[in-house]
Protein backbone atom coordinates (compact mmCIF):
# COMPACT_ATOMS: atom_id res chain seq x y z
CA UNK A 1 0.00 0.00 0.00
CA UNK A 2 1.05 3.26 -0.86
CA UNK A 3 2.38 5.61 1.67
CA UNK A 4 1.14 9.07 0.28
CA UNK A 5 -2.03 8.65 1.65
CA UNK A 6 -3.88 11.98 2.61
CA UNK A 7 -3.60 12.95 6.23
CA UNK A 8 -7.29 12.94 6.18
CA UNK A 9 -10.04 11.14 4.62
CA UNK A 10 -13.75 11.90 4.17
CA UNK A 11 -16.76 9.88 4.14
CA UNK A 12 -19.50 12.22 1.60
CA UNK A 13 -23.03 11.99 2.30
CA UNK A 14 -25.70 13.97 1.61
CA UNK A 15 -25.35 16.81 3.04
CA UNK A 16 -21.75 17.07 4.42
CA UNK A 17 -18.92 14.10 5.37
CA UNK A 18 -17.19 12.20 8.33
CA UNK A 19 -14.04 13.07 9.04
CA UNK A 20 -11.38 10.71 9.82
CA UNK A 21 -7.65 11.14 10.49
CA UNK A 22 -5.79 8.33 8.10
CA UNK A 23 -3.35 6.47 10.55
CA UNK A 24 -0.93 3.82 9.46
CA UNK A 25 1.01 1.83 11.43
CA UNK A 26 4.37 0.87 10.25
CA UNK A 27 4.68 -1.82 12.98
CA UNK A 28 1.79 -4.17 12.19
CA UNK A 29 1.42 -2.83 8.62
CA UNK A 30 -2.01 -1.52 9.74
CA UNK A 31 -4.54 0.96 8.00
CA UNK A 32 -6.88 2.80 10.56
CA UNK A 33 -9.40 5.40 10.25
CA UNK A 34 -10.23 7.29 12.90
CA UNK A 35 -13.04 9.41 13.12
CA UNK A 36 -12.58 12.90 14.26
CA UNK A 37 -15.43 15.23 13.30
CA UNK A 38 -18.81 15.66 11.44
CA UNK A 39 -19.65 18.22 8.64
CA UNK A 40 -22.43 19.90 7.16
CA UNK A 41 -21.42 21.60 3.99
CA UNK A 42 -25.16 23.11 4.20
CA UNK A 43 -24.59 24.93 7.14
CA UNK A 44 -21.15 25.13 7.57
CA UNK A 45 -21.34 23.30 10.93
CA UNK A 46 -18.28 21.55 12.17
CA UNK A 47 -19.11 18.86 15.13
CA UNK A 48 -16.27 16.91 16.75
CA UNK A 49 -16.75 13.33 17.12
CA UNK A 50 -17.18 11.99 20.27
CA UNK A 51 -14.24 13.41 22.85
CA UNK A 52 -11.94 14.32 20.04
CA UNK A 53 -10.76 17.63 20.35
CA UNK A 54 -9.73 19.13 16.75
CA UNK A 55 -6.84 20.91 16.67
CA UNK A 56 -6.36 24.14 13.75
CA UNK A 57 -4.52 22.43 11.50
CA UNK A 58 -7.56 20.21 11.41
CA UNK A 59 -10.20 22.48 11.33
CA UNK A 60 -8.30 24.17 8.25
CA UNK A 61 -7.90 20.85 6.38
CA UNK A 62 -11.59 20.76 7.01
CA UNK A 63 -12.59 24.15 6.09
CA UNK A 64 -10.74 23.92 3.16
CA UNK A 65 -12.40 20.60 1.84
CA UNK A 66 -15.92 22.40 2.62
CA UNK A 67 -14.98 24.86 0.05
CA UNK A 68 -13.80 22.62 -2.01
CA UNK A 69 -16.38 20.65 -1.97
CA UNK A 70 -19.21 23.46 -2.45
CA UNK A 71 -17.54 23.89 -5.88
CA UNK A 72 -17.71 20.51 -6.95
CA UNK A 73 -21.11 20.68 -5.98
CA UNK A 74 -22.02 23.84 -7.54
CA UNK A 75 -20.32 22.19 -11.10
CA UNK A 76 -22.51 19.12 -10.95
CA UNK A 77 -25.81 21.05 -10.23
CA UNK A 78 -25.09 23.13 -13.84
CA UNK A 79 -24.03 19.82 -15.44
CA UNK A 80 -27.13 17.98 -14.08
CA UNK A 81 -29.58 20.96 -15.34
CA UNK A 82 -27.69 21.34 -18.60
CA UNK A 83 -28.30 17.29 -19.11
CA UNK A 84 -31.74 18.08 -18.35
CA UNK A 85 -31.80 20.55 -20.92
CA UNK A 86 -30.40 16.91 -23.57
CA UNK A 87 -33.34 15.34 -21.90
CA UNK A 88 -35.73 18.12 -22.79
CA UNK A 89 -34.69 17.91 -26.35
CA UNK A 90 -34.32 13.67 -26.67
CA UNK A 91 -37.73 13.42 -25.04
CA UNK A 92 -39.03 15.96 -27.54
CA UNK A 93 -37.72 13.77 -30.54
CA UNK A 94 -39.32 10.83 -29.14
CA UNK A 95 -42.51 12.89 -29.10
CA UNK A 96 -42.75 13.66 -31.86
CA UNK A 97 -41.14 11.15 -34.17
CA UNK A 98 -41.57 8.04 -32.32
CA UNK A 99 -44.00 7.37 -29.08
CA UNK A 100 -47.56 6.24 -29.51
CA UNK A 101 -51.05 7.44 -28.20
CA UNK A 102 -50.25 4.91 -25.16
CA UNK A 103 -46.97 6.42 -24.44
CA UNK A 104 -47.95 9.89 -25.03
CA UNK A 105 -51.54 9.64 -22.47
CA UNK A 106 -49.19 8.00 -19.94
CA UNK A 107 -46.75 11.10 -20.40
CA UNK A 108 -48.26 14.32 -21.25
CA UNK A 109 -50.04 15.40 -18.05
CA UNK A 110 -46.88 15.27 -15.87
CA UNK A 111 -45.05 16.60 -18.66
CA UNK A 112 -46.54 19.57 -19.01
CA UNK A 113 -47.34 20.20 -15.42
CA UNK A 114 -43.39 20.14 -14.72
CA UNK A 115 -42.46 22.36 -17.62
CA UNK A 116 -45.60 24.85 -17.07
CA UNK A 117 -44.18 25.14 -13.40
CA UNK A 118 -40.67 25.47 -14.62
CA UNK A 119 -41.45 28.01 -17.53
CA UNK A 120 -43.31 30.35 -14.72
CA UNK A 121 -40.26 29.81 -12.63
CA UNK A 122 -37.74 30.74 -15.30
CA UNK A 123 -39.85 33.73 -16.56
CA UNK A 124 -40.46 35.15 -13.11
CA UNK A 125 -36.71 34.75 -12.61
CA UNK A 126 -35.63 36.25 -15.86
CA UNK A 127 -38.19 39.32 -15.27
CA UNK A 128 -36.59 40.15 -11.22
CA UNK A 129 -33.05 40.35 -12.81
CA UNK A 130 -33.98 42.38 -16.05
CA UNK A 131 -35.98 44.85 -13.50
CA UNK A 132 -32.80 44.80 -10.86
CA UNK A 133 -30.62 45.46 -14.15
CA UNK A 134 -32.48 48.27 -14.82
CA UNK A 135 -32.89 49.58 -11.86
CA UNK A 136 -28.62 49.91 -11.17
CA UNK A 137 -28.70 51.29 -14.40
CA UNK A 138 -31.50 54.07 -13.74
CA UNK A 139 -29.48 54.50 -9.78
CA UNK A 140 -26.04 55.20 -12.09
CA UNK A 141 -27.04 57.90 -14.37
Amino acid sequence: MSLDLPEYYFRTRENGAAVFRVEFSNRSQRLDLRQIANVNTRNGEVRPHGQHELTQAELAAIESWMDERRQVLATRQIDDILRTVDHLNQTTHWAAQKAGDAELDAVTDALLLAMHDLRQVLVRKKSERLMQDAESATAED
